[in-house]
């Protein structure tokens, strides 16, 4: 059976897989009110790429807080990892994104989930003021 897909896992027309493709990239991008429109109109809010990066995920990484904020009121898990072992707050402490750590965190981020976690991104990049945040918020 080799070549063939599990029995759990659908199929996609070539159509189907751009249009997925686009949502991603919407997601890259921050196209907050089109994206949203999707995910209102049934598009999965936990939606990820091929390297486990949901949109949620995404908006986190290039930093947009108003997307971010509208996946998580739709039910975004804001802990889901991806492949890289990296959460949303991860991404947003990267980038050192001081509000969108905040709100991940206010909205149940786990800043410990994860061999790549938040706080030891704060460690390996020396941002103590994202430690602090995260620190206080621990206790």
């Amino acid at each position: 059976m080799t070549g063939q897909q599990p029995a759990d896992e659908p199929t996609f027309t070539e159509e189907e897989l751009a249009f997925l493709h686009t949502v991603i990239d919407l997601a890259r991008q921050g196209e907050t009110e089109q994206l949203l429109g999707l995910v209102d109109q049934g598009i999965p809010v936990n939606l990820t790429d091929q390297k486990g990066d949901s949109l949620l995920i995404l908006a986190s990484y290039h930093g947009h807080n108003a997307l971010a904020e509208g996946l998580v009121a739709r039910g975004a898990d804001v802990n889901r990892i991806n492949a890289r072992s990296q959460t949303a707050i991860t991404c947003a402490v990267f980038r050192q994104n001081v509000e969108l750590v905040r709100f991940l965190l206010a909205h149940g981020a786990d800043p410990l989930l994860g061999e790549v976690n938040a706080l030891a991104t704060t460690e390996m990049f020396g941002l103590p003021d994202l430690k602090a945040i995260i620190t206080e918020h621990l206790r």
